[in-house]
């Protein structure tokens, strides 16, 4: 037939016309589950940032902009990883300034021993442990009730 040599590119309907198919469009790549992990860590305006990257990703690949799609996909991705490192350094540091600083003030300060003397004073026979309540004043005991 005739039509076969036109063009091997497009697709024969059953009555003999000939129509083509748009090429296929690229996955989308908006990292939306990324910058909603993102959402968890400890930066909060970073991550936010993110989150929009990606929605915005998302609406230009539904639009049909492919090539914006890409672009903001990428910047969602830098965004939530420079988040996630941001994150991870927040609660690094917190961590080592909160055990730094508790052992080393409670060490100035001697509050492990006399927590452990006021225990070992408060135990009862039973062994669960009582606050030690102060011995009464001379003035205390001769005081009558009514």
């Amino acid at each position: 037939m005739a039509l076969e040599g036109l063009d091997s590119h497009g697709k024969h309907s059953l009555n003999g016309s000939v129509f083509f198919e748009p090429p296929p469009s690229p996955p989308l790549r908006s990292y939306l589950c990324l910058t909603i992990f993102t959402c968890f860590c400890p930066a909060y305006p970073i991550n936010i940032v993110a989150l929009v990257f990606s929605i915005m990703s998302r609406n230009s690949y539904y639009q049909g902009d492919y090539d914006g799609s890409r672009r903001l996909g990428k910047n969602a991705r830098l965004v939530a990883v420079a988040s996630i490192i941001i994150g991870l350094l927040i609660i690094a540091i917190a961590c080592i300034v909160h055990f730094t600083t508790v052992r080393h003030s409670q060490a100035i300060l001697g509050i492990f021993d006399v927590v452990d003397v006021e225990r070992e004073k408060a135990v009862m026979p039973s062994g669960r442990a009582q606050l030690a309540r102060p011995e009464p004043s001379a003035n205390e005991r001769t005081v009558t009730s009514c």
